[in-house]
């Protein structure tokens, strides 16, 4: 109760964001969401919910979105944006429901933070592997996303089940293991107070020690937090990060360091990439709340959801370098009627490149078949090279490179010009 009493307020103000419009419901579809039973062990009687979406192809991704407390998995299902976005990018969601008083899941009882331990970590993974089993969604393709309690879960499942999650999302949260309590309680004042402080190890080594002899890899990591979250304090955006870098051996120090939108400050780690191991958006002035504003869009390209991980990051303005300040080098390898083109783009500027597009013309008779490290449309003519989600930033002095496969009609010709985000390259 006194952690519904603590979270309570916090959870209103973002239902009242719900009822003001500010958040998308998920649009009408002959998809619906329904309660499943049955679904394996689940110690602490949680409720599931599924929302499978229209048109689901084979061996669909997986996503967990966890809701916070006082509210529920159907709350969560209308309050935010992931059905929507499933709609769209054809990916089935598990919505839990916790049933304690208060509504909030347990992320501090000592069952809770080991693999197997029991609690409710093991409830949400019986629901995870009975879609798995009857859906044959696709193993590599599992993910969890929450807020505030939800969020204190995200971290929770990534340090329980490395095994099963491939990447997570947390609004609002805190360290994994940092609510510990051993008292039987379900509050800890000082993690959420953001009064707990650990050297990166630290935070680590409470991860592996939840799966003891676990070597595998790790599931990446995005991490968001407002500057003026009075209930699970702002210090805890930092925390995470230091967790979360030692997990995966990375340096404190970002690979990238930008601002999608006014008042948000992103870091990565490890790469700069849409999906780099560990990102984390500082929100400004923004309190506790739920994923809102094309927020849950940029979870979904962190995951690689959107349009197999394909897209450029949406609330990234592609940015043109001056006219002359970008250089392709154009090599063709031929036979018969096919060829191979390897795609070299430097940047000459001083400034970095970002969400890149490489427009150029296909002399007559070739052909696009194949490409790797970018997305290239149409098949001919005047074509467009993208980036794909792990390349879409072009330091200064840097280089990005692409290929494809095609066949021609005995024209073996080099396209004449390229522009790169509109601008002109020599």
């Amino acid at each position: 109760m006194k952690l519904k009493a603590r979270l309570a307020g916090a959870v209103i103000a973002a239902l009242a964001l719900v009822v003001a419009g500010l958040i998308t419901a998920p649009p009408a579809s002959s998809a619906q969401l329904t309660e499943v039973t049955g679904f394996g062990t689940n110690p602490t009687n949680l409720r599931m919910h599924l929302y499978v979406p229209d048109g689901v192809p084979a061996r669909p991704a997986l996503l967990v979105a966890v809701h916070y407390c006082t509210g529920s998995g159907p709350a969560f299902y209308s309050g935010t944006e992931f059905a929507r976005l499933a709609d769209q990018h054809k990916f089935v969601v598990i919505y839990p429901s916790a049933t304690r008083s208060g509504s909030c899941f347990d992320v501090s009882s000592p069952q809770a933070l080991r693999h197997d331990g029991g609690s409710d970590p093991v409830g949400i993974i019986s629901m995870v592997r009975y879609v798995q089993q009857r859906y044959d969604t696709d193993p590599d393709r599992t993910f969890v996303t929450g807020a505030s309690s939800g969020a204190m879960m995200t971290n929770v499942l990534l340090g329980d089940y490395p095994d099963v999650f491939k990447a997570g999302a947390a609004f609002s949260g805190v360290p994994f293991a940092c609510f510990a309590t051993t008292d039987g309680s379900s509050w800890n004042s000082a993690c959420a107070n953001g009064q707990i402080s650990r050297t990166p190890q630290q935070w680590g080594d409470l991860v592996r020690a939840a799966y003891p002899g676990y070597s595998g890899p790790r599931p990446r990591m995005q991490i968001w937090h407002g500057t003026e979250d009075g209930t699970l304090r702002y210090p805890n955006f930092q925390e995470q990060i230091k967790q979360w870098t030692d997990v995966h051996g990375l340096s404190q120090t970002p690979s990238l360091t930008d601002q999608p939108r006014s008042g948000w400050t992103r870091t990565r780690y490890g790469g700069t990439g849409t999906q780099a191991p560990v990102e984390a958006i500082s929100l400004q002035g923004v309190g506790h709340s739920l994923p809102q504003g094309g927020m849950a869009a940029m979870v979904i390209d962190f995951f690689g959801l959107s349009d197999d991980g394909q897209d450029p990051d949406p609330t990234t303005t592609p940015t043109p370098p001056p006219p002359g300040a970008c250089q392709v080098t154009y090599t063709m390898n031929t036979w018969n009627t096919g060829f191979t083109a390897e795609v070299k783009i430097a940047n000459t500027s001083q400034s970095p490149v970002s969400s890149w597009t490489l427009g150029f013309a296909l002399p007559a008779g070739q052909t696009v078949t194949s490409a790797w490290n970018a997305t290239i449309t149409p098949a001919g003519g005047q074509v467009s090279a993208r980036n794909v989600s792990y390349n879409g930033t072009i330091a200064p002095g840097g280089s990005a490179s692409f290929g494809f496969q095609g066949t021609h009609n005995g024209n073996t010709g080099k396209p004449p010009a390229f522009t790169l985000n509109g601008a002109a390259c020599s």
